[in-house]
């Protein structure tokens, strides 16, 4: 019953019922031993330079996630306005922003472009 509750409400907000899974403090701590993970923080440009970046993370605001992981964007195009190559469709990706609900946007989005963000572990 909690589990149809918590879809009734995600649809009612307009979210899909895709679950993100929550990275917890350590995993983020330790990204930089991990390449094969790519940490993006959905906030604006504006709201990052207020509130400061996440170190190891590439801001991509949400109003470009779209079209930044669409299938027609190249890899160049892709890492020349966010400083790394695209991301391939199975590569662990960790959303951020300040609440949750951007990061599940972005993530419904991209997992509509085709990507299965796996979990490939610590």
């Amino acid at each position: 019953m909690c589990a149809s509750f918590f879809d009734w409400i995600a649809s009612s907000l307009g979210l899909s019922s895709n679950k993100m899974s929550i990275a917890t403090y350590e995993e983020v701590l330790d990204l930089p031993n991990h390449p094969e993970k790519l940490l993006i923080d959905v906030r604006g440009v504006d709201e990052v330079k207020e509130t400061g970046a996440i170190p190891t993370s590439i801001n991509i605001p949400l109003d470009q996630v779209e079209r930044a992981f669409a299938p027609e964007t190249t890899t160049g195009e892709f890492e020349q306005l966010y400083g790394v190559p695209k991301p391939a469709f199975d590569r662990y990706i960790i959303m951020s922003c300040r609440t949750g609900r951007r990061s599940q946007m972005a993530l419904d989005t991209i997992t509509a472009l085709g990507y299965t963000n796996p979990d490939p572990g610590i």
